[in-house]
């Protein structure tokens, strides 16, 4: 037989039944293979049985007192820890702080009107508990800026933001003002809700949640 036709030849029952079972068997073995890879994978991407979409993080009641140390002219800094569940990175708990202000609903509406209507009229209470907290980051350009007493401002080290003790933007290259957090308090615990928003822009944009 030519080497050109010895394709065509289906060999003995012997060998056709040979090659069935290796041919079967090396399916079998890759479908094995893959059934070990995918289990593990799909378990990976499936979240934690204790992940939760609540992005509130409670404060200590140490840290909740804090809140009391603030008067009309003297924010205070509190920190807490923002807790996190996600089925890739698992639980993680992240050190953040705020700035606390005592206010009123009326002084905060009359000193940044825009958070109480139009475009940039936040989803949730400015006030609450008599309090109103400010995310730390600059929304200049993400820096952390301070509370200056001899001034009474909050003041940004690194390109000279100036807001007032309720956030109103002053001076220097910040589109707007110090973004306030969501706070409240729920089953006997002060919470906060860590919201990230874009910097450089005159509108809050917001960039992550907890």
């Amino acid at each position: 037989m030519a080497h050109a036709e010895a394709y065509k030849d289906p060999g003995t029952p012997e060998e056709q039944t040979r090659r069935t079972f290796m041919a079967n068997a090396v399916i079998a073995l890759g479908g094995v293979i893959g059934l070990g890879l995918v289990i593990p994978l799909a378990t990976s991407l499936l979240p934690p049985a204790d992940a939760t979409p609540d992005q509130w993080s409670s404060l200590t009641p140490e840290e909740a007192a804090a809140f009391k140390k603030a008067t009309d002219k003297q924010p205070v800094k509190v920190t807490f820890h923002v807790h996190e569940t996600n089925g890739y990175l698992g639980a993680t708990d992240t050190e953040q702080f705020v700035w606390g202000v005592k206010a009123t609903e009326q002084q905060m509406e009359q000193e940044r009107p825009e958070l109480f209507k139009g475009a940039d009229k936040v989803p949730y209470p400015v006030v609450n508990m008599g309090f109103v907290v400010f995310s730390p980051i600059c929304p200049h350009l993400g820096c952390k800026y301070t509370w200056n007493t001899a001034q009474n401002k909050f003041l940004c080290p690194c390109h000279g933001s100036i807001y007032s003790e309720l956030g109103k933007h002053e001076a220097g290259p910040a589109l707007r003002g110090l973004d306030p957090l969501p706070l409240r308090e729920f089953q006997g615990k002060v919470q906060i809700t860590w919201i990230e928003y874009k910097f450089n822009s005159p509108q809050l944009i917001i960039q992550r949640v907890g």
